[in-house]
């Protein structure tokens, strides 16, 4: 069975659109300074763009269904640990805060995924998970789910 890229994208395309129309219903806050539909927006439109670029690319001479999802087991290990940790992730968020489980995160992700320099991925885990929480927290003043940190 051969799937086109047309199909696909007639798919994205479909999906965008409702996913945009849902967007824009979304209600307006009149005191957030960056409100509650601009990601969402942003999404669904950068979706939509995508949708229209893979309906003009060329197909694949042997794009077949069976050949495009035979995975070796490692990869699927790999992926359910993945799977798995996200869903430990949101699961421990609220209680243990946003810094505390992200930083377990993002050293545990690159772990599983093979990177073994631990001291390199410490290092970004605490600098991108400090600087996102501390401008979320103090620059567009939305409050992150603090956990069992004081601050």
């Amino acid at each position: 069975m051969r799937i086109t890229n047309r199909v696909v994208s007639v798919v994205i395309l479909a999906v965008a659109a409702i996913y945009l129309v849902l967007s824009f219903n979304l209600d307006s806050y009149p005191y957030a300074v960056i409100d509650a539909d601009v990601l969402p927006k942003s999404l669904g439109i950068l979706l939509l763009i995508l949708g229209i670029f893979l309906f003009f690319e060329k197909d694949q001479k042997d794009t077949n269904v069976k050949k495009l999802f035979q995975l070796k087991k490692k990869d699927v290990k790999v992926m359910t640990l993945c799977v798995v940790s996200l869903l430990i992730y949101i699961t421990i968020l609220e209680m243990a805060g946003f810094l505390l489980s992200t930083i377990i995160l993002l050293i545990a992700l690159p772990a599983i995924l093979g990177y073994r320099k631990w001291k390199t991925a410490i290092v970004v885990s605490l600098i991108f998970t400090s600087t996102i929480y501390f401008s979320f927290h103090y620059l567009l003043n939305i409050m992150l789910p603090q956990g069992v940190l004081p601050f």
